[in-house]
């Protein structure tokens, strides 16, 4: 959370946020599947000002073959915040101590939902590129790539969704901005599955009363459900588009 220093207001003088919304409102998402070319699976995600861009790869052969498990696949995420992606990120390149957690955090989350006993000994590659960042990533990213797996056909018990609460000056809010989530007092980002609202995830910066842990959750769950449906719809897209018949490369293309 935000430093040691004056910390800037948060709420304007009617109650609502800096950028107009209410405590209970989130950013504006739209979600795109199937968006790259080559991948097997793939996720555009808008939130806000995040963008986020996901490409699945497998089930595929592990590589280094003595990673891989004769009982399951192994899904390997990689979180890769771009350089150009905010001005704190400005002129990096490479994992960082935080790209590294969050491709562990959000791996693992999915290691509870998908059904990787259907692949002995292959792996499933889950890439996330952050474009554009404005607070709460983890969790588009994580919403991204829960569509992008389906897209490639990866069985899963369920199709998770994320999002985060926090305290700003004493109250809770969802879906927290990169102002409110440096310079709040609280935030929580959530991941569930749907089906019967299981937690995937939970992870806690700052200080929160049980009685506002349980009000965050339901406040999460919530939110999760609106994005949930357009998680579904994004999917739907897909399927009910006419795609146009696949033409050989070299047809006609020097005569």
């Amino acid at each position: 959370m935000g430093g040691s220093g004056p910390k800037p207001k948060l709420l304007n003088s009617d109650g609502s946020r800096l950028d107009g919304r209410k405590l209970e409102e989130m950013r504006p998402i739209t979600i795109e599947a199937r968006v790259l070319n080559d991948a097997d699976g793939s996720c555009l995600l808008t939130w806000g000002r995040n963008k986020v861009l996901v490409g699945v790869y497998g089930p595929r052969e592990c590589i280094p073959r003595h990673d891989q498990s004769p009982y399951r696949a192994l899904i390997k995420c990689r979180y890769n915040m771009a350089p150009f992606c905010s001005l704190e990120e400005h002129n990096r390149s490479g994992p960082s101590r935080r790209s590294k957690e969050l491709s562990k955090v959000i791996s693992e989350a999915f290691e509870n939902v998908i059904i990787a006993e259907a692949y002995p000994k292959t792996q499933i590659d889950v890439y996330i590129e952050v474009l554009q960042s404005d607070g709460g990533t983890r969790c588009a990213a994580l919403t991204a790539a829960a569509v992008a797996l389906a897209d490639a056909g990866i069985p899963m018990k369920d199709l998770p969704v994320a999002i985060a609460v926090g305290k700003i000056e004493g109250k809770l809010a969802v879906d927290l901005f990169k102002d409110e989530d440096n310079f709040g007092e609280s935030d929580n980002p959530i991941a569930f599955a749907p089906r019967n609202w299981e937690v995937l995830l939970y992870q806690a910066d700052g200080l929160l009363t049980r009685d506002e842990v349980e009000q965050g959750l339901e406040l999460a769950k919530e939110a999760a459900k609106k994005v949930h449906e357009v998680q579904v719809e994004a999917l739907k897209r897909v399927y009910e588009k006419p795609h146009p018949p696949s033409v050989p490369l070299a047809t006609g293309m020097f005569q």
